[in-house]
């Protein structure tokens, strides 16, 4: 596999795969390099999610995919924002910090802060392969009371990292890459590319 497109449109992440898969001498496209919109993310599920993006994004290319599927999950919420994460404050537009805002208030009170960040991957060849590729990270946390960081994106500012004393914001490029759930998550998915698994 030569070249594969992100069915993404975040900057974040596009750095972040770009970063972590040149490595392996893949030439990595965006779906905005090609002209492809947003697919539709209808689902409950964060692997039906990104099933659904690559299966969109290699039917209009005609090249290997590859969607990630994330979010942020806390305990005291049931689990949201979940699947809902970029969009918790709504998609008009969406935003970080309404978002973070949001979160804030949602959390008043709450004595349980635990969360984590889920990230799952899913790479396909072509639109209809049959075995597509999945790989899954976590990242476990606490939502902090405040902003705190300018670096990364998302919840980053409020997702707190007891054994860094750190929020993920606060994290460099380099700590961030050895322990995101999308760190994660693509070292599972290239120990099973280098194996020849995908």
């Amino acid at each position: 596999m030569k070249k594969l497109v992100i069915a993404s449109n975040n900057p974040g992440k596009l750095r972040e795969f770009q970063r972590m898969l040149a490595p392996l001498g893949i030439e990595v496209l965006t779906q905005a390099q090609l002209g492809i919109k947003e697919a539709e993310e209808p689902h409950c599920t964060f692997v039906e999610n990104a099933l659904a993006k690559a299966r969109h994004v290699s039917a209009a290319s005609g090249l290997p995919a590859l969607a990630d599927d994330s979010g942020i999950c806390v305990a005291a919420l049931g689990g949201a924002p979940g699947v809902q994460s970029a969009r918790y404050a709504g998609d008009d537009p969406k935003s970080d910090t309404r978002n973070n805002e949001k979160l804030l208030y949602a959390m008043q009170g709450a004595a349980d802060r635990r969360a984590h960040y889920y990230c799952v991957l899913v790479l396909v060849h072509r639109a209809d392969d049959p075995q597509p590729v999945i790989a899954e990270g976590e990242w476990h946390g606490e939502i902090g009371f405040e902003e705190r960081g300018s670096g990364g994106f998302g919840y980053d500012p409020l997702f707190r990292l007891p054994d860094f004393g750190k929020t993920a914001a606060e994290l460099s490029h380099d700590e961030k890459a050895q322990v995101s759930h999308r760190a994660k998550a693509l070292k599972v998915l290239l120990d099973k590319l280098r194996l020849g698994d995908a």
